[in-house]
């Protein structure tokens, strides 16, 4: 058994896929009708036959009780991983991103935190 897909709602499909392709550099891998919504993955550039992120609607009261709340309480839904943490913080914040923690040095690796603009905080790492 293996983790072929993980999601996190967004607020916004369009603009969640475009945030994630075009500021953060993801690859658009699935984006499909499914009822009122998208069935829309990604994955990363480097990695295409990797663990696809799906970008779910967070129609449901839960679900977007979830996210208000996680957001609200600074807390991430997921973490990237990056090469070079400092370099990332860079070209992510001349790309408008807003970040809630600069990169932060904890014991053997680096993070930082972002608004993902859709509803979520993501957290980046380099171990």
């Amino acid at each position: 058994m293996k983790i072929i897909i993980t999601s996190i709602f967004v607020q916004n499909q369009d603009k969640a896929l475009e945030f994630y392709t075009k500021t953060l550099g993801f690859v658009k891998k699935h984006d499909v009708p499914s009822g009122a919504y998208r069935w829309i993955t990604i994955v990363s550039p480097d990695e295409e036959g990797s663990i696809e992120l799906l970008l779910e609607p967070n129609e449901h009261p839960a679900a977007k009780e979830y996210q208000e709340k996680l957001f609200a309480d600074g807390i991430p839904v997921t973490m990237f991983g990056v090469a070079d943490i400092d370099k990332e913080y860079e070209r992510l914040v001349e790309n408008g991103v807003k970040f809630t923690m600069k990169p932060t040095k904890m014991g053997e690796i680096t993070i930082a935190v972002f608004d993902d603009t859709c509803g979520n905080l993501i957290q980046i790492i380099q171990q």
